[in-house]
């Protein structure tokens, strides 16, 4: 065993949640002489080398790397859960969407008497998402379905033939321009978009990352980075989490801390916590995603040419409603890829829709332990019936959505995607205990030194994209925690 060390603050992983809990923190004047610990379970897989094991360049590390699906045991092999265990976690493979919560995405519990209402307010959080819009130099447009106190940093990225059609129709509050850490101009590091659809590795990096934009962060002189150190649990006495125990190297060892946050995902933030003892009766319960569903417009005499990024806009005709008392909400995207038709004179006389629904965390959906203490078993029964009557909607609603369109015809998927690579809602906000395991400000309940960030701390799981909100779920704790 390596001797025992104490930081004021241990982090775990360097994705979206921890590294903006850690900006927010390294800024307070009251913590300019704290030690900082950060423990990343992978390695610096940096961009460069991304595109070149995409070029088929593989670096000779590329073959040590984690394959994120040996990390667990996945007792639904048609369900995929996708991550990165590297540098910068998700925000390396995210594709850039993102759109806010809506206010009623707050209130599922108090509007429609679903699941539970949040701990927070959309009204609560909404500085803190243009926070994060600023740090992340997000491209949107002038008016938005959800209120701003701000503008976007970045202009919006240009709306194609279709997308103009729809907003005539539906207005600019209903159908926009999709908000996008894809830079629609380059900014800081980054190009802009060249809308490629290639965004899991941008070839022009122009979608935000931790690596293109935050990397200093964890340059600050008051911050360890360790790699390769996998958090297996944590030591818990007397409602305080006093230490974590990490492996890294074949080896074991012990680091404590005045106050620890679990940066991970999902999956892994509850592990942690199901290894430490923790016996919060929702830990590990609830896990969940949206669903979502393609589908193609084969058109008539319209070319769908000129958008200016891989996802143009997004749709909010059907996210609320009283409907949301017995089915989901649905965000619909527009996927700008070179779809072409096979015909003479109709090649580009086709687009393709997503349709996003909402689901309820079912507590049958769970993260759990398994024989082997490195890695959780994932469990996931399914859907509810809540998303499948939101795609029965879509089903009868399409043709009268579509209707400013010239269709020749409407093929829809008869099956969702195998994943929207968004897990959610394992640790859950609430505030009452009996309802989650932490707070509003990610605290938990019992543990009082303790966070737990990400989207494993999401009450519900609405259409909208997650990240931005996780990112500003988290610059929120970080300031209510040193204000």
């Amino acid at each position: 065993m390596i001797a025992p060390s104490k930081y004021d603050l241990i982090l775990v992983g360097t994705g979206f949640a921890s590294t903006f809990f850690l900006k927010k923190f390294l800024e307070k004047p009251s913590n300019a002489s704290k030690k900082v610990l950060v423990l990343e379970r992978g390695v610096f897989y940096p961009h460069q080398d991304r595109l070149n094991t995409m070029r088929g360049q593989e670096p000779d590390y590329k073959k040590l790397l984690t394959k994120q699906e040996d990390t667990f045991f996945n007792t639904n092999k048609k369900k995929p859960w996708v991550f990165d265990v590297n540098f910068g976690g998700s925000s390396n493979c995210w594709w850039g969407c993102t759109p806010r919560l809506m206010p009623s995405d707050f209130k599922m519990k108090t509007l429609y008497g679903v699941a539970n209402d949040w701990p927070l307010t959309y009204e609560e959080l909404e500085s803190y998402y243009c926070e994060t819009e600023e740090i992340m130099a997000i491209s949107g447009p002038e008016a938005t379905p959800y209120p701003m106190s701000k503008k976007y940093p970045l202009p919006s990225h240009i709306l194609g033939t279709v997308d103009k059609a729809f907003q005539k129709k539906y207005g600019d509050k209903m159908y926009i321009s999709q908000p996008t850490a894809r830079a629609s101009r380059p900014t800081g590091n980054r190009n802009a978009c060249c809308s490629s659809y290639s965004c899991n590795v941008c070839p022009v990096n122009a979608k935000f990352t931790i690596e293109n934009t935050l990397i200093d962060v964890y340059k600050d002189p008051r911050v360890e980075l360790r790699y390769n150190s996998q958090v297996l649990r944590l030591r818990l006495e007397n409602d305080v989490a006093k230490a974590v125990q990490v492996k890294s190297e074949g080896k074991t060892y012990e680091v404590e801390g005045e106050l620890i946050g679990l940066g991970a995902n999902t999956i892994f933030n509850a592990h942690i916590l199901l290894n430490s003892g923790d016996t919060s009766p929702l830990l590990g319960k609830g896990l969940t995603e949206q669903v979502g569903v393609f589908a193609h417009v084969f058109l008539d005499g319209m070319m769908n040419v000129g958008a200016s990024s891989s996802l143009s806009a997004n749709g909010y005709m059907l996210y609320e409603g009283a409907f949301r008392k017995d089915y989901g909400s649905c965000l619909i995207e527009h996927h700008n890829l070179p779809l072409v038709r096979n015909e003479r004179g109709k090649w580009r006389n086709i687009a393709r829709l997503k349709f996003v629904f909402e689901d309820l965390p079912d507590n049958s959906n769970s993260v759990k332990l398994s024989e082997n203490e490195e890695k959780p078993t994932v469990d996931y029964k399914g859907h509810t019936a809540y998303a499948d009557r939101a795609f029965e909607n879509i089903k009868k609603e399409v043709s009268n959505l579509l209707s400013c369109l010239p269709v020749e015809k409407i093929v829809m998927d008869d099956y969702y995607q195998d994943t929207e690579f968004h897990s959610l809602s394992s640790v859950r906000m609430s505030k009452d205990p009996k309802d989650g395991v932490v707070d509003d400000k990610m605290l938990h309940h019992k543990y009082r030194n303790l966070l737990v960030m990400g989207g494993s701390a999401f009450t519900t799981a609405s259409a909208a994209n997650p990240s931005l909100t996780i990112s500003a779920l988290s610059l929120r704790s970080a300031d209510k925690l040193f204000s």
